[in-house]
This record gives structure tokens, sequence and C-alpha cells, in this order.
């Protein structure tokens, strides 16, 4: 009988897949399935592609002597799904340049019943009758969110307090103040069902926007209740779930090498000002967290 050939995974053979990881530089699309966070998510991917490597047990969170430069921009909630647009090398910096454009959302609400969370995952905290609401009426009503509006972030949000996370805070049993209301860009909302209890919206807003809060902005003008039962994020800036979202078994070299958008070569007078600037500010090391927009 033939000895099967013996396979050796040499320091060369990682050395060189490594390089490659290190070579790419831009931004791309992947999947995020609801359940984990998006800090959750960014850790997984980053363990696949240096398990391709062939790093063993990689640390994904170590700061120090990073391998692989990666990051997110804007942060959606465990419970919602979608896309998530991630940079990875040079491409970490240009996260927030590169998705200036709007978010859409399909967003599926409950009536009769408020959450703390303003979403499924929170304790039910009021109970309101929604007989009286009419398809006719809720359309009516999404008019009046529509455009330039004024919004109060959830309390349960990214969005930190003397450093902390509100949403952090509040489960450690601290009291969190509500962050006063600001103005957010509504581009479009439409009505795609009205099943009560349940609606189904589709949503296209800017930066900082919250669904969840809309959600419950929306029933108290209807004289009742409601909180968000499924949350995804259909396109952020020029990336669309149909089209570029990498699932799972995607999240390889080849697939993101392929996706890729790369980033833009700075001009030679960003050059000097990038130069100028760094002698006076010291090196920041990685931000596994938000590159953008809190939100959802």
């Amino acid at each position: 009988l033939a000895t099967p050939a013996l396979i050796v995974t040499t320091n060369w053979d990682v050395n060189s897949t490594l390089s490659k990881l290190q070579s790419l530089n831009g931004i791309f699309a992947i999947y995020k399935k609801q359940g984990p966070t998006s800090a959750d998510v960014l850790n997984t991917l980053k363990k696949a592609l240096l398990r391709e490597a062939g790093i063993a047990n990689p640390n994904p969170r170590k700061r120090k002597k990073q391998l692989l430069k990666i990051g997110h921009g804007g942060t959606l909630d465990s419970n919602a799904s979608g896309v998530l647009v991630v940079g990875i090398g040079e491409g970490t910096k240009m996260l927030t340049t590169m998705l200036a454009g709007s978010k859409k959302y399909r967003a599926v609400g409950e009536l009769g019943k408020a959450t703390d969370t303003l979403d499924v995952t929170g304790n039910v905290v009021e109970e309101k009758s929604y007989d009286h609401i009419t398809k006719e009426a809720f359309e009516e009503q999404l008019k009046q969110f529509t455009g330039e509006i004024m919004q109060v972030p959830p309390l349960y949000s990214a969005l930190k307090k003397d450093g902390q996370r509100m949403s952090v805070l509040l489960k450690q049993g601290q009291e969190v103040e509500a962050k006063p209301a600001r103005s957010v860009t509504v581009y479009s909302l439409s009505l795609q069902d009205f099943s009560p209890p349940c609606f189904t919206i589709d949503v296209e807003c800017g930066g900082g926007f919250y669904v969840r809060s809309l959600v419950d902005d929306l029933a108290k003008a209807l004289s009742s209740c409601a909180h968000i039962k499924e949350l995804t994020r259909t396109k952020q800036g020029q990336f669309t779930l149909e089209e570029h979202a990498l699932k799972e078994d995607r999240w390889t070299w080849t697939d993101i090498s392929q996706a890729l958008q790369p980033c833009p070569k700075p001009s030679g007078q960003q050059k000097n000002a990038k130069k100028a600037k760094s002698k006076h500010m010291p090196t920041s090391s990685e931000s596994e967290g938000d590159n953008g927009d809190q939100n959802d």
C-alpha cells in the first residue's frame, strides 16, 4: 500500500498567507446574524482570517502587536441583523469618510407592549390598547416622522456616559439619564405590512438615527405603545444586503479580496498633513468598537 503524503505547514506558508492578509486595505460588508454583538462578530471574523493564515488560537482582543488591523463602522444591536461594514488595514481609517451615505432598515414592530430596551430583548414596562389604530391612521402618522426630526436616543444604547456604554451602566443597576433630543434625518418611511398587533416598516435615514426610538415615538403618537421584534439593516453607505454582505462561510482571504473596496490613495497634501499631525499626537491603538455612528 502506498504511504499517504505528509502535509507539513511551514513557517514560510504561514508568513506568506499572513502577508497576504496584511496587504488588504479597504472596506467591505459582512452579514451580521441576530444574537452576537457587532464586536463579537468582528472578533469571529478576525479569528477566521488568522486561522486561515495558520495562526493557532488567535486572541482577537489582544492589543499589543496586532497581526491584523480591523474595525467596523456603525453598531448594530445584538438583536439586529444585516449589513455590517468592516475596514481592514488602512481601511479602518476610511470608515467614517466612506460611510457618509444613508442607511436602510426593515423593522417588524409589535403594538400594545412597550419594553425598557424598546425591543423584544427587554422587559415589558407598559401595555396599551391598539384596537383603535387603522392602517390609514398609521400611514398618516408616518408622514410626521419624515424629514428632519428631533429624536431622543434610547437609554439602552452604545452611547457613552463617563466613558461607559449606557446599556452597560443600566445592566449594572446604575441610574442613567436620557441624552437630549437631537436632529436626525429620515429620507423615506413606508409601511410594508399592517397585521395588528404586528407591522413592518422600511426606513431610510442618516447617521445617528435609532429605529427603536422611531417605533416607540410612532406608537405614542398613535396613543398606544410598541417595541421592535425584528430589525434588519439592508443598506449602509454603498453596501447593500443583497449584493455585498458576505456570510460567514465566505469570510476568507479570497472572497474578501474580491469584495474589497480599496482605499483612495492619499494626495501629497494629505500625506504632509498626516505627518505633521503624527508629531503632535500619540499613536492610537486599534479600535474594535465603533468607527461611525452609534445606531440601533
